[in-house]
């Protein structure tokens, strides 16, 4: 690692300037492990403690964007449907490549300082893990790299970079240091391969297995792509001494309800919770909600409410989401051709009405489905208190076309334009009736005017509102709890097996 870092012309050694602070350095030591829980390799890592950066000397702006996992399954499913190439390369020592562009010291690290002169301190001329702009001075030496070889960076996803030139087509996704490669044919991967090679040190890892933590499994005579966190899984519950726990068949108990005067309040209780990791349960399971499970993201997003003072209940609630984790661990979550898909995309809305129980707002749940699969969803409380199912359910709707008018630009940028107005199901005829016209004036009419966007959109032929039973509702598990026949069904319609 340290002649990485010298190879890379990474610091200068000078003497430190009158009226300057020299910041702190520490190594880290890491052992990366492959989605099956084998080694990978043993790791050291330079990390700066950038939490005695001064902003304005030290440092400027910070923001670097990352792709959103939305985009990332979108992504991936367009290469199932498709069948693109598809091939990771991994980008060695990133950050090292990000140039400094304020002048900043660093202490010479922890077993090189004989090779310096006392009174010598490191002079960074590249940017290093744990300063705060190095992850955007990386973006930004990136995104020119990627521009000198004629791709362009997606405005609706600022990790996204696309290639087109008539039938050819590189679409490539970054993750900080991971570079997912879709193209239509093996020849096209390889020239970017070697012409990033020319400007960065390179890792191929040849076709896709797996990405940010999560295995990929691929069957191109089928069309399928299948995202799994069975070893993620497996950790957490190892990590918190679940492992061995019984298991149920729902995310929680059915018409299970929590509020936050269940909070810990005898001297016993607030004894106990001390002793229990909630916080980091929650925030262990938010990672597989986020990626791959979309069933226990209601759930998930229900119990964090209660991070900050959580009672014995919610301890239990959690547990009980645990011992379903458990018997779920193998899900898969499958993206393949669906021949009754109505275009590109599909999205569903639905609304749980009041049913946070301390301040009685309402839970707005969005799916999109691509071919079998979900590869967006989001399980939320909304930000007003509606005053009947129809406003609930119609603010619901708001949410998911914005998330349809996205991924629409998003394919456009990427050369998928999309012709046509892009279905969105509801399960209420009320709201239906509001998104296209101005009806229900009495329940409707306080209102803000941001919400009548949505007329406007499927005015413009952008999006269609059509009505679909709630029995076939796949967002309908992100709203409340559900019981067993039902949560099956869902997973079903999710994509999840």
């Amino acid at each position: 690692e340290f002649q990485a870092l010298l190879n890379n012309d990474t610091f200068t050694p000078v003497k430190l300037p009158a009226g300057r602070k020299a910041i702190g350095c520490r190594w880290v030591f890491k052992l990366k492990r492959k989605p099956d829980g084998s080694v990978d390799r043993y790791k050291a890592r330079l990390v700066a403690k950038g939490f005695s950066q001064r902003p304005g000397l030290d440092f400027g702006q910070v923001f670097a964007p990352t792709a959103r996992w939305a985009a990332l399954r979108a992504i991936l499913a367009l290469a199932a449907i498709e069948d693109l190439e598809l091939h990771s390369l991994d980008i060695s020592n990133a950050f090292l490549n990000g140039d400094m562009h304020h002048e900043v010291f660093m202490q010479t690290p922890e077993g090189f300082r004989e090779q310096y002169g006392d009174g010598e301190v490191l002079k960074l001329n590249r940017a290093l893990y744990g300063f705060k702009q190095a992850g955007r001075e990386w973006h930004e030496k990136l995104d020119k790299t990627m521009q000198e070889m004629e791709f362009k960076l997606v405005k609706s996803d600022s990790s996204i970079w696309v290639y087109q030139r008539g039938q050819e087509r590189i679409i490539a996704p970054v993750y900080v240091d991971d570079l997912t490669a879709v193209t239509t044919s093996a020849a096209q991967y390889h020239r970017i391969r070697d012409q990033l090679s020319q400007h960065f040190k390179l890792k191929d890892l040849g076709p896709t297995s797996s990405l940010l933590g999560v295995s990929i499994e691929r069957d191109r005579s089928k069309r399928t792509i299948k995202l799994s966190q069975c070893q993620y899984t497996k950790d957490i519950l190892n990590r918190f001494a679940l492992g061995d726990i019984s298991t149920v068949s729902t995310p929680l108990p059915p018409g299970h309800q929590l509020s936050k005067q269940q909070a810990a309040r005898t001297d016993e209780d607030v004894a106990y919770m001390r002793t229990v990791p909630y916080s980091q349960l929650v925030g262990a399971l938010m990672y597989l909600a986020i990626a791959t499970r979309p069933d226990i993201a209601h759930s998930v997003g229900l119990l964090a409410r209660f991070s900050s003072d959580p009672g014995v209940a919610h301890w239990k609630a959690l547990k009980h989401l645990c011992r379903y984790v458990q018997g779920t661990k193998d899900f898969k979550l499958c993206y393949s051709p669906d021949p009754g898909a109505m275009g590109r995309f599909v999205a569903y809305a639905d609304a749980d009405f009041g049913g946070d129980l301390d301040s009685r707002r309402s839970t707005s749940a969005m799916v999109v489905k691509m071919g079998t699969g979900a590869i967006s969803w989001s399980s939320k409380l909304q930000s007003i208190i509606t005053l009947s199912t129809t406003e609930a359910e119609y603010i619901s709707a708001v949410a998911a076309a914005q998330e349809i008018i996205w991924l629409r630009n998003l394919f456009k940028e990427i050369g998928y334009e999309i012709k046509g107005a892009s279905v969105l199901y509801l399960d209420n005829q009320s709201a239906i009736a509001v998104s296209r016209n101005p009806e229900h004036h009495g329940r409707m009419k306080h209102l803000d005017l941001r919400h009548y966007w949505l007329r406007d959109v499927c005015k413009a032929s952008l999006v269609d509102v059509q009505y679909i039973s709630t029995k076939r509702m796949p967002a309908d598990i992100l709203t409340k709890t559900l019981p067993r026949p039902a949560v099956v069904e869902s997973c079903e319609m999710l994509g999840l097996r």
